[in-house]
């Protein structure tokens, strides 16, 4: 039965092949020993014959062709030389997918497993970031802004008491201001990223908005406005609205508020720069409730394209920090051990770290940390994170910032661990009122939706957007906010709410209740 189907198999072999090997082939199958021998003999050709079809060898006969054997003259060498073999286009697509399902293959064990396995390490290329113009022409102590830069740790000032360190005067109570539109630039390897974060920043300093108030004025006479002015200016807030606003139905609402205002002639009487700019933010926030949201005037004329801050006002914002102790209004050392930070706004982090670093290694061997920021203004993002990552031991996602005009996300983390820290495991309390404003508001709602600090106080005044501030012509500009944060835990913000205390106290009361509350969390 075997010996029929190896015959079988042969019969059905390239005819020049059975010529060549038929009868071999039925000899070794003759003298095979067993049935297990025959068995394989079968399997083997049945395998030589589909490779024999598959490859089609057209060789054979032009192999046999030239072993005929020609005479040659004595002493003549003489050669013989088979044509080159050209397979069937089949075998050549198999051999194709073969070879690209190998290297795929291979590529993934490299990604994925070898890398791992032998802890190879391969640098990322760290590129200089471009330098840009900052987006403001006013600066003020309370105002938000945005830096990036490496962690280092630095040793705190030989001024500074552990127990005790104070501004030389006292800094007013600041305005609400907007964080600054700085933060879109930032996809580098700090506190705000596309992905996970990194060990070292690349730096870009960025100056913050300033308050509607503390618009800077020239020397330059006032024009009045006329209605072709009036009308040129809504019909480019409209534009700005529309394109960047982070809401776009609300975006529209507005746009349709002030259309309507203006054919009902409420603004016919509003012939000052200043008084118009105040008018249509009034406009514009009775419908948003948005307290980011606001249109300035300057009677010096603003260049086309420039919305940053002048040198001087520059200068004037740093020397400000430097005598409000980076708004560190005091930081103490309360009975029972517990340390207390009263800050009220969230500086520049490339101007204040230093600061930021000795307010903290002051209190680094504190039982509980108090956070006071019930006449915090808010700042800038990347300070809030560097702030919250002395109470975290490995770097933690804080919020996700999404910019509605360009479509992109970036993510805020912490920057911890932080050397030498020891209040990652500490308990910490952040006081709150109605006062506590933007930045303010984001560290004490990132911390409490992570369960890492008890807040304590008044339900803040609920502004979360971020701001982006756009030049209108050459007299009023525009702060739109452009960009929302969204917490990673709770998927909302806290725009227009304001953020819950966990133990609702008046303001005045509330540093009285997070010492009771911090004695007893000591006391466990």
């Amino acid at each position: 039965m075997l010996r029929h189907l190896y015959r079988c198999a042969l019969r059905l072999h390239p005819a020049e092949f059975r010529r060549r090997f038929g009868e071999e082939m039925l000899s070794i199958y003759d003298h095979s020993a067993g049935r297990l021998g025959s068995f394989r003999l079968v399997l083997d050709g049945i395998a030589s014959l589909c490779r024999q079809w598959m490859l089609k060898l057209e060789s054979w006969l032009q192999a046999s062709r030239s072993s005929v054997q020609h005479p040659v003259p004595d002493g003549i060498p003489s050669f013989s030389s088979l044509d080159p073999f050209r397979p069937r286009t089949s075998a050549m697509i198999h051999g194709m997918v073969i070879s690209i399902t190998l290297f795929c293959v291979s590529c993934f064990a490299i990604r994925y497993s070898w890398i791992h396995v032998l802890q190879i390490h391969i640098p990322e290329v760290q590129f200089e970031p471009p330098q840009w113009v900052p987006s403001s022409s006013r600066i003020s102590a309370s105002a938000n802004q945005l830096s990036n830069s490496s962690i280092r740790k630095q040793s705190p000032p030989a001024s500074t008491s552990p127990h005790s360190m104070q501004p030389q005067k006292q800094v007013p109570a600041a305005t609400p201001t907007e964080r600054a539109d700085g933060l879109r630039a930032l996809t580098g390897n700090g506190a705000l990223k596309h992905s996970k974060p990194a060990e070292t920043t690349p730096g870009v300093a960025t100056l913050p908005n300033p308050a509607p108030e503390a618009e800077e004025h020239s020397v330059s006479a006032e024009v009045p406005l006329d209605a072709v002015e009036r009308r040129r200016v809504i019909d480019e807030t409209i534009i700005s609205l529309r394109r960047y606003y982070i809401d776009p139905t609300m975006a529209r609402k507005m746009a349709e508020s002030l259309k309507r205002h203006e054919q009902n002639g409420d603004d016919d009487t509003s012939t000052d720069g200043n008084a118009f700019a105040d008018l249509l933010t009034t406009q514009l926030r009775a419908v948003s409730h948005d307290r980011h949201l606001g249109v300035s005037y300057s009677q010096s004329a603003i260049p086309e394209g420039v919305a940053g801050p002048t040198q001087e006002a520059i200068t004037r914002y740093r020397q400000e920090m430097e005598r409000s102790n980076c708004t560190f209004e005091k930081i103490e050392l309360l009975p029972h051990n517990i340390g207390y930070v009263k800050l009220n706004s969230f500086p520049d982090l490339q101007l204040c770290r230093s600061t930021a670093e000795a307010a903290m290694t002051s209190l680094n061997q504190v039982s509980a940390i108090i956070f006071d920021l019930r006449d915090n203004q808010g700042g800038s993002p990347e300070m809030v994170a560097f702030m919250a990552s002395y109470l975290f031991d490995h770097p933690t996602h804080l919020e996700d910032l999404y910019n509605r005009s360009e479509n992109s996300t970036l993510q805020s983390w912490t920057l911890s661990p932080i050397e030498s820290n020891q209040l990652a495991d500490k308990p910490a309390f952040v006081l709150t009122s109605a006062k506590t404003f933007s930045g303010g508001e984001e560290f004490a709602y990132d911390l409490k939706m992570l369960k890492r600090a008890t807040v304590v106080g008044e339900t803040t005044a609920g502004a979360a957007h971020m701001v982006c501030q756009r030049r209108i012509d050459a007299h009023f500009r525009i702060r739109v906010p452009d960009t929302r944060p969204i917490n990673p835990v709770s998927k909302t913000i806290w725009e227009g709410k304001g953020v819950t205390p966990d133990v609702s106290v008046k303001a005045a009361d509330a540093l009285k209740t997070a010492e009771s509350l911090a004695q007893k969390s000591v006391q466990k």
